[in-house]
């Protein structure tokens, strides 16, 4: 077993650090760069575009494109917009969330092009329902001789969701229900397993009207907690602003608990987390967006850009700016714990709280999200015959996340590898299918036109 660790540990810091990072990074700003910045001008009217599509129409899909963007997201809003981020700062300083911003708008250019070619490239099943995503538009995108890039996706895909959307999450779950409220973990995962099966036997579309009610919900609930403790802290924000910048070129003193960061720190760990948390690239998102039921690839590329900023931009930046504010980097603690400790110094008796009910329901979200994803990738591999045992296998096995004897650490380090094989397929069918990006994007064009076209005939209308 020690071997098998070792050749894992091994492994994740060949295909994590040297191969995934520098291709991530190079994605977003290769097709951020080729789409000539529309993305970060294009955020108004994605979240118009957002708004719209609240509502299913009766163009080819099977949930709405604001259901999709949530099933996204029920997976991106996870355990690393609480974790993930306390873990960048402790290694990384304050700086290291100015790397997360940064990679974030990159990745918004990323998340267009994977949804885009999702819904571009997506087919109906044997069932009748949609399906897309990186092993549909890299076999469908750049033919048969590529077929061994899209299994390789499948296959990472599916193994991946085991580690990263079920028992790390389910083990997230039960000890914060553990820590907070004495709740046995056992307990916890055999009551998570059922509200998980009962949710995952209504298919994507009960996935999609879960993920459209509880994720909004528990993100705006998140975020007003949040924004009452940065009221409250008002007059060290721009304190704070000043020091996350700095920060993010200049190495940082030991302080309290704090062991002190470099530069390389803050930009590897604000980069590594960062992209953990929003997930652009990898290649799971552009699953949920291929269900959308739209006749437009561009136009759900413009909402899933959105995923990307809000996880981010807004949710991470929240915490972030929540533990530099409260002086929370300098305990010495790390992931939840030190965003408990800010949270708790801020709100006495209720903050605790206000991250455990956040870590429950965010990794809950994930599991179910994640459900999906693995759920496709495994139907890509052997059919749809293979749906129901999936679904069983998932559900049974996210109690085992909970059990005393499971090694976290190793239930991380697996599914960080995974992840990252499951990504760098994807990145390469992205960079070989950047042409079609760009064309699709053109859409863009088109808009722009209508709105000077409607623009010249108010403004030539007679005065009555």
């Amino acid at each position: 077993m020690e071997n098998i660790t070792e050749f894992i540990r091994q492994l994740n810091g060949i295909v994590s650090g040297p191969i995934l990072l520098p291709l991530l990074a190079g994605a977003g700003l290769f097709l951020t760069i080729g789409l000539r910045l529309t993305t970060l001008r294009r955020i108004p009217y994605a979240f118009r575009m957002l708004w719209d599509g609240r509502k299913k129409t009766d163009q080819t899909g099977d949930i709405s494109p604001f259901n999709a963007l949530m099933t996204a997201m029920s997976a991106t809003v996870g355990t690393g917009n609480i974790a993930g981020v306390a873990t960048a700062i402790f290694f990384g300083g304050p700086g290291a969330l100015f790397w997360m911003w940064l990679v974030a708008l990159l990745g918004m250019g990323t998340a267009f092009a994977e949804a885009s070619l999702a819904v571009r490239f997506r087919e109906k099943d044997a069932l009748g329902n949609m399906i897309g995503g990186p092993m549909y538009y890299i076999r469908k995108g750049l033919g048969e001789k590529w077929k061994w890039l899209a299994f390789s996706f499948a296959l990472f895909g599916m193994t991946a969701g085991f580690g990263i959307g079920n028992t790390v999450q389910s083990n997230s779950v039960a000890d914060a229900l553990n820590h907070s409220f004495g709740i046995h973990p056992v307990i916890t995962g055999i009551v998570t397993a059922i509200l998980v099966g009962l949710v995952l036997l209504g298919g994507i579309r009960r996935i999609g009207d879960v993920a459209g009610k509880l994720v909004p919900i528990m993100a705006t609930a998140y975020i007003a907690s949040g924004l009452v403790i940065l009221g409250l802290y008002w007059q060290e924000i721009p304190s704070a602003i000043m020091t996350i910048v700095e920060s993010a070129f200049t190495p940082v003193s030991a302080a309290g608990g704090f062991a002190g960061a470099t530069v390389w720190g803050a930009i590897r760990f604000g980069i590594a987390r960062g992209i953990f948390s929003n997930e652009a690239g990898m290649g799971s998102s552009p699953i949920a967006h291929a269900t959308a039921t739209t006749d437009s690839p561009a136009r759900q590329g413009t909402i899933a850009m959105l995923g990307v900023f809000l996880d981010t931009i807004v949710i991470c930046s929240m915490t972030g700016l929540v533990i530099v504010v409260t002086g929370a980097w300098q305990s010495g603690k790390n992931g939840a714990a030190m965003s408990a400790v800010a949270f708790e110094s801020a709100l006495p008796q209720f903050g605790q709280y206000v991250v455990s009910i956040g870590l429950v329901l965010f990794a809950f979200t994930t599991l179910i999200g994640w459900s999906f994803y693995s759920e496709k990738c495994t139907q890509y591999l052997f059919g749809v015959k293979a749906i129901k045992p999936f679904r069983l296998i998932w559900v049974l096995l996210i109690p085992v996340g909970t059990l005393p004897n499971i090694e976290l650490g190793s239930l991380w380090l697996v599914a960080d590898t995974l992840n990252a094989l499951m990504a760098i397929p994807n990145l390469i069918g992205l960079f070989l299918l950047s042409p079609v990006v760009f064309k699709i994007a053109h859409y863009w064009k088109k808009v722009d036109a209508t709105k000077k076209e409607e623009k010249f005939k108010k403004e030539a209308e007679p005065i009555q």
